[in-house]
């Protein structure tokens, strides 16, 4: 079968497209025919070298997958063959026409998501989720803050936020990214590169300030997050790029909280509750992943280039 392979850490061009043998499901695994491999910025990192956790090498990029079960191992699996799913973390990379993955890695796709929408679940959906209410602990009621709404995560908590009753503020560079923002359902949405637009957040809250922060930069945004938090807000980070500086007062006036978040420190139970409930959204119509573009397999290194451009716009994934 056809698969990216990294054989050394660096650039995107040491993603090399290649042969490999195809795979053989164990006891309790799954081997899925993928359809669409979804590309995050996590796996960026991971392939430069400089992310905490090094896969050994050679190995093959993504985390998110969705397609059809092509044969199961033996034990208890409770997946057949022609089966429509999704994975996350699965055992083998999902930049290939195939992955392994064990049973609790494989999640149902409802009939009414594509397999493109279903590569983005896996780790946006599960992130905004976790970000949301494993961590954040936020409740119906409470106004949220996207910070960076028009990606794969930001989507996610959007839409997550909004069936979950709360108060939905998002924000996104471009227009296009805005309008796409407002379509999801988000009460408000704010250009954060204008040079007022935390004094609308104050405005949209009556002065209040917002109980909760999900932020996708940090490295750019931390220190101005925690000056529109209501008391006792929390703010949630979910991706940053360097270092930044912040005022510890502002954290102390309010009794505030900083929230680091990654999924790999999810327990099992955890990752098994955030996809029931993921699953029960889709099948309600409550959740809906937005592609932006689709890429062939062979220009995964453009793809995993264009996922670290500012102003996304949906997902973007592979197309074996």
């Amino acid at each position: 079968m056809k698969a990216i392979l990294v054989r050394e850490f660096g650039g995107p061009e040491v993603m090399k497209l290649e042969e490999i043998p195809g795979l053989q499901p164990g006891p309790g695994q799954v081997l899925v025919s993928l359809k669409a491999a979804g590309v995050n910025p996590v796996d960026a990192y991971i392939r430069s070298g400089t992310y905490a956790r090094k896969p050994a090498l050679p190995y093959t990029p993504g985390m998110d997958g969705a397609g059809v079960v092509e044969q199961v191992g033996s034990g208890n699996v409770p997946f057949k063959a022609g089966d429509r799913v999704y994975v996350e973390y699965p055992l083998t990379g999902t930049y290939a026409e195939s992955c392994l993955a064990e049973t609790g890695s494989v999640h149902p796709l409802p009939s009414n998501i594509s397999f493109a929408q279903g590569a983005a679940l896996g780790v946006p959906y599960a992130t905004a989720h976790r970000s949301l209410f494993g961590r954040a602990q936020a409740v119906a009621g409470e106004t949220l803050l996207v910070h960076g709404a028009t990606g794969g995560v930001g989507i996610a908590a959007v839409q997550i936020g909004k069936a979950a009753g709360l108060t939905v503020i998002g924000t996104g560079g471009t227009e296009e990214g805005r309008k796409l923002v407002m379509e999801q359902g988000a009460d408000h949405v704010l250009d954060h590169r204008a040079p007022d637009y935390l004094e609308q957040v104050m405005a949209l809250t009556g002065g209040k300030g917002v109980d909760v922060i999900l932020e996708m930069a940090a490295h750019l945004n931390l220190g101005k997050d925690l000056t529109v938090l209501a008391k006792r807000g929390r703010v949630v980070v979910i991706g940053s790029r360097g270092t930044v500086e912040i005022n510890p007062r502002d954290t102390m006036s309010r009794d505030a909280a900083i929230l680091g978040m990654t999924l790999f420190n999810a327990t099992p139970q955890e990752r098994a509750q955030i996809h029931q409930d993921l699953v029960k959204g889709m099948e309600k119509g409550l959740l809906k992943p937005i592609v932006g573009r689709e890429i062939p397999l062979a220009q995964a290194p453009q793809a995993q280039e264009l996922v670290l451009q500012m102003g996304a716009y949906g997902k973007i994934v592979l197309i074996p």
